[in-house]
């Protein structure tokens, strides 16, 4: 189903040992340059060999990218922060489980006086790797078995296959991943799946069978993704109360679709940002290489984080998107936008506002939302230093809206139907931080402008979820 959350098809792991400080949330303190550090640098050194103990079935082609920069390195100090860098290269790629890095002067007939031999001991990961997990997805929880064949021909190629069962949704798939040498950052997933989701507040029950193909680059300071995807799509009531226009959509539809994403991220974390921002823009094009859906979605999400005074911040954030149908079929509920909840308008039910039959919501085909947040430490700072800074309380304002629009209008019509009818709410609450992974909220809400038909959760409220308004 189409919402404006992302769905969890790849599960994040709440790891236990990220239950703590952030690298990210350490301010680096201005180091001063002793006169020693000064000798080091100033004494001209030689890299000349560079050696790789501990290979098993990875291939040495696949090294000499990460590690090139080293042999380039002018002083001791020069060599030193290459041949870190070039350690957290090969842990980046995933396939060895310890890296240690050993400098020692050269030796043997050809050794300079200033010859420099740098070692690179490695532990290569098991051939298979298991795993077992709890998720937090958009205000639900999972659990996930795993199963992982790192390096499987040599190159930081990884197959994993993945089982998860939660709440509301149960999946499973199959991914292979393929990086290109010496940039980690262009690679190919390719993806076969089968997920079955409920979704209460339509009444729907959505059962999809997909491949995708996926080419992930860097383009400046940005991160695209190119992705074909084909789904087998069945829908069907979830119970007998369904409205008739879920009844309606029931049964199977194809969709094959071409999209592209764009992500520009400069936020020191994901989950609770004290500074930077976040740009996303995503485009699908389904019809035009098969299937019986045609449509164009557009939607995009941008985000703004301020350190204020008293370790406070400021963040606001917009979303929006727009589904335009392609030819005489109207779209589908499972395509369209769902707005509401404690991930993006909190005080209102989840997904459950904007067009809707006999009780169920049916989504619609343009929103927009926006959120103002000031986070602040908890009150006289208890736990500081420790597992109270996990901790921040905060006030916000979320307002939005969601609805269909008339195509034969123009774009001033569309704007003043976004416009009118707002939901909007306001209210305070407690927000912690699972790691950078995931973040748990405990809201006092107050619901404001509530239109005919929305359900409201006034008072108390709870999310969990990796993204939030």
């Amino acid at each position: 189903m189409g919402t404006v959350h992302a769905r969890s098809l790849d599960p994040l792991p709440m790891h236990g040992p990220e239950l703590g400080l952030q690298a990210d949330d350490i301010e680096a303190p201005g180091i001063e340059q002793d006169p020693k550090q000064e000798v080091l640098e100033n004494k001209n050194v030689v890299v000349q060999r560079v050696h790789i103990d501990g290979l098993g079935r990875t291939k040495e082609d696949l090294l000499t990218y990460e590690i090139a920069e080293v042999f380039r390195a002018k002083n001791l100090i020069d060599v030193m922060r290459k041949s870190h860098e070039a350690r957290q290269k090969l842990l980046r790629l995933g396939i060895f489980r310890k890296v240690e890095v050993v400098i020692d002067t050269s030796r043997g007939e050809d050794a300079l006086p200033n010859g420099l031999d740098v070692t690179f001991e490695v532990t290569e990961l098991r051939r298979m790797t298991g795993s077992y997990n709890t998720m937090v997805g958009n205000n639900e929880g999972s659990m996930v078995l795993g199963l992982k064949l790192p390096n499987v021909l040599g190159r930081a190629e990884k197959m994993t296959f993945q089982f998860s069962y939660g709440t509301k949704e149960t999946s499973y798939g199959l991914s292979f991943f393929k990086p290109q040498p010496g940039h980690f950052e262009r690679n190919i997933t390719l993806n076969v799946y089968k997920v079955t989701g409920q979704f209460p507040w339509s009444s729907l029950r959505e059962t999809d069978r997909g491949i995708s193909a996926e080419l992930s680059f860097p383009v400046w300071k940005t991160s695209q993704t190119l992705k074909w995807e084909g789904v087998w799509r069945e829908l069907g009531c979830l119970a007998r109360t369904a409205s008739f226009a879920v009844r309606e959509e029931s049964g199977h539809s194809l969709k094959s679709s071409l999209s592209h994403a764009m992500v520009i991220d400069t936020r020191n974390s994901s989950i609770l940002p004290r500074r930077g921002g976040l740009l996303k823009i995503h485009q699908e094009l389904a019809g035009y290489t098969g299937g019986d859906a045609s449509f164009l979605k557009e939607d995009f999400e941008i985000q703004l984080n301020k350190t204020l005074f008293w370790d406070s911040v400021l963040s606001a954030s917009l979303w929006g998107g727009l589904l335009l149908p392609i030819g005489e079929k109207p779209t589908s509920i499972a395509d369209r936008f769902y707005l509401g909840g404690p991930t993006s308008i909190r005080g209102f039910s989840m997904y459950s506002m904007g067009p809707q039959s006999e009780g169920d919501y049916l989504g619609g085909e343009a929103y927009w939302a926006g959120g103002v947040h000031l986070y602040t430490p908890l009150p006289f700072r208890p736990g500081r230093g420790g597992f109270g800074d996990l901790f921040r309380t905060h006030f916000f304002l979320n307002a939005g809206n969601l609805c269909n629009l008339n195509y034969g209008e123009g774009p001033q019509a569309h704007l003043k139907k976004l416009a009118e009818c707002l939901r909007w709410s306001y209210g305070l609450g407690i927000v912690l931080r699972l790691g950078n992974i995931a973040r748990l909220e405990l809201n006092y809400c107050i619901p404001m402008g509530v239109q005919s038909g929305d359900r409201i959760c006034d008072g108390v409220q709870f999310g969990a979820g990796i993204r939030f308004l």
